[in-house]
């Protein structure tokens, strides 16, 4: 059975850096905004703000740099750091795969005929606790 999506959450004292953080700050680069990321990721406004302030407070440098609404609008838009911070993790899971392949493909062929499937489902905030 060939591995279809891998998940890694690292820890930083009490900051968990997961797959639900890294797919917001990627959809905030995408949509220039904290709101549209949150929708688009099926995620309230207050539940996206709320990780975003607990990123910036925990980086040494903010990772989300945002503008208030007003007659030009407001937005959102990623830092230096937080590119580098969302190409580092993006780049970790890659290498893990890739470095990994051996050892994930031997487990995955221990799975019974058909075992380890579950329906396609859009992942939801119950799967990425934060």
């Amino acid at each position: 059975m060939e591995l279809t999506r891998a998940r890694l959450r690292l820890y930083y004292g009490t900051l968990p850096f997961g797959p639900g953080k890294a797919d917001l700050l990627e959809a905030i680069r995408d949509t220039g905004s904290i709101s549209a990321a949150g929708r688009s990721m099926g995620m309230s406004y207050k539940r996206a703000w709320s990780l975003v302030e607990e990123m910036n407070a925990a980086f040494a440098e903010p990772l989300v740099a945002s503008a208030r609404g007003g007659a030009h609008g407001g937005g959102a838009r990623l830092t230096r750091a937080g590119e580098e911070v969302l190409s580092a993790y993006r780049t970790i899971l890659v290498k893990l795969i890739d470095h990994c392949a051996p050892e994930i493909a031997a487990i995955g062929a221990r799975l019974r005929p058909g075992g380890g499937t579950e329906p396609d489902r859009p992942p939801t905030d119950a799967d990425t606790p934060q």
